[in-house]
C-alpha cells in the first residue's frame, strides 16, 4: 500500500509556501506605496515651504471680487467718484513733498497735461495721492482731486533714493493700495509723476486685457512675458482675476526680501498660477510709451515719455523741461510740417550722465 503522508505533506508545505510568498509581495507592495506617499507629502511640504506661491492653496484659485467697502475711507471713495470717467476709470499718481515743490515734477507732469495733444480733458479724472499733509495742501492749491493716504509707518516727504528700505517700503504701500483701488471697483491708469503726458493713452491701450503696463525696453511682442516690466505706468481693469493678482503680488514681497515691487513682478509674472487665473497681460510699445532708456522717437505717435534710466529730481527735472522745449517746438508746427518734418529729442543730457555714475558705483542694475 502506498504512503500517501508524504505527498499530503508536500502538498500542504507547498500551499504554505505559496501562501506565504503572496503575503510577502503584497507587504512589499504596501511597503513601496506607503513609501512613494510619504515622499509625495514631503515634496509639497518643501513645495510650499520654499515657494512663494505655496502660500496661496484656496486663495490662488478663488477670490470673492466683492470685498466688504465699509473699510474703505468715504473721502476716499468721494475723491474717486468725483473724478472718475463714466465706465470707473480714474487716473493715480503719487507724490511727496520732494516732488511737489513749485517748479518740480508735480508742476512739469500738469504741465505736460495741458501741452499734450488731446490731454487737457485727462485733467478731470486725475487722483492725486499724497503721502504727508503738507503735500496734500499743496496739491489742493493747483488741482481738485487729492487724498492723503496712510503710510504706514512710512516717512516719504524727503526725496526717497532708489531702493533705499524707505523706497521699498513706498512702493509696497503704493501697490498694497492700488489692490484696494481694484476692490472699490475701479480701473485705474497708475503713471509715476516724472512722466510727460504728450497724447492721450486710452488709444493706444489693448482691448480686453487685465494688465497692461510699460517696460524700460520692448522687444517688439506685446504679449511676450520676457518683457520686464516698468511699474511706473500700467493700466488695469477691476475684476477677479486683477484683484486676485494684487494680492498675489503684493503677498510674493515675503519671498523676494529686498526687492522692490516691479523685480518681484518680474519673478512671478511667468508663474502658472498667473495662467490658470486667466489673467490676460500686455506690455505697452516704448513707440508709444517711451522714455529716456528707450524713447519714442515718432513725434507723430509718441503718448508718454518718462524720466526713467535717470536719477536724482534736479536731473529728471533739468530733462524734462528740455523734453516739454521740443514737444512746444513741435506743437507749433503746422499739420503738414508735423508730418513731413522729422524732429528728434534734445535729452536725456544730465540724466544720462546721473544714470551711468549710479551704474558704475552700483546703485543701480
Amino acid at each position: 500500500m502506498k504512503d500517501t503522508s508524504t505527498s499530503v505533506d508536500r502538498d500542504k508545505e507547498g500551499s504554505s509556501s505559496g501562501s506565504g510568498s503572496h503575503i510577502w509581495v503584497m507587504r512589499r507592495v504596501m511597503q513601496v506605496t506607503m513609501f512613494l506617499a510619504g515622499l509625495a507629502v514631503l515634496w509639497m511640504f518643501l513645495y510650499n515651504t520654499a515657494s512663494p506661491f505655496g502660500i496661496f492653496p484656496a486663495f490662488s484659485h478663488s477670490i470673492n471680487a466683492q470685498s466688504s467697502k465699509a473699510n474703505y475711507d468715504p473721502k476716499l471713495e468721494s475723491v474717486l467718484r468725483d473724478a472718475s470717467m463714466k465706465d470707473k476709470t480714474v487716473i493715480i499718481t503719487t507724490l511727496n513733498d520732494a516732488w511737489a515743490e513749485p517748479g518740480s515734477m508735480f508742476d512739469l507732469f500738469l504741465e505736460s497735461l495741458q501741452l499734450g495733444n488731446g490731454t487737457q480733458w485727462l485733467s478731470n479724472h486725475l487722483v492725486v495721492i499724497t503721502w504727508d499733509q503738507k503735500t496734500l495742501a499743496r496739491c489742493l492749491v493747483v488741482h481738485k482731486h487729492c487724498y492723503q493716504v496712510e503710510t504706514k509707518g512710512g516717512n516719504y516727504t524727503g526725496e526717497v533714493f532708489y531702493m533705499t528700505p524707505n523706497y521699498l517700503h513706498m512702493m509696497w504701500r503704493r501697490t498694497e493700495f492700488l489692490g484696494s483701488i481694484l476692490e472699490m471697483g475701479y480701473n485705474f491708469v497708475f503713471t509715476d509723476t516724472d512722466i510727460m503726458w504728450l497724447r492721450d493713452p486710452f488709444k493706444q491701450f489693448y482691448k480686453d486685457t487685465d494688465f497692461q503696463i510699460a517696460c524700460d525696453s520692448f522687444n517688439g511682442n506685446s504679449s511676450d512675458l520676457n518683457n520686464f516690466p516698468n511699474g511706473g505706468f500700467k493700466y488695469v481693469q477691476s475684476n477677479n482675476r486683477t484683484i486676485w493678482f494684487y494680492k498675489f503680488w503684493f503677498d510674493s514681497r515675503n519671498f523676494y526680501p529686498g526687492l522692490n515691487e516691479q523685480d518681484v513682478l518680474n519673478n512671478i509674472k511667468m508663474h502658472p498660477l498667473i495662467s490658470k487665473m486667466k489673467l490676460k497681460i500686455r506690455f505697452l510699445s516704448t513707440s508709444y510709451f517711451g522714455g529716456f532708456c528707450q524713447p519714442a522717437e515718432d513725434f507723430n505717435k509718441v503718448s508718454t515719455m518718462h524720466a526713467n534710466c535717470c536719477v536724482g529730481i534736479e536731473n529728471k527735472v533739468n530733462d524734462l523741461k528740455i523734453l516739454l522745449e521740443d514737444w512746444k517746438k513741435y506743437m507749433a508746427l503746422s499739420e503738414i510740417e508735423k508730418k513731413e518734418s522729422h524732429p528728434s529729442w534734445s535729452v536725456p543730457q544730465l540724466c544720462r550722465t546721473s544714470f551711468e555714475r549710479a551704474k558704475e558705483r552700483n546703485l543701480i542694475n
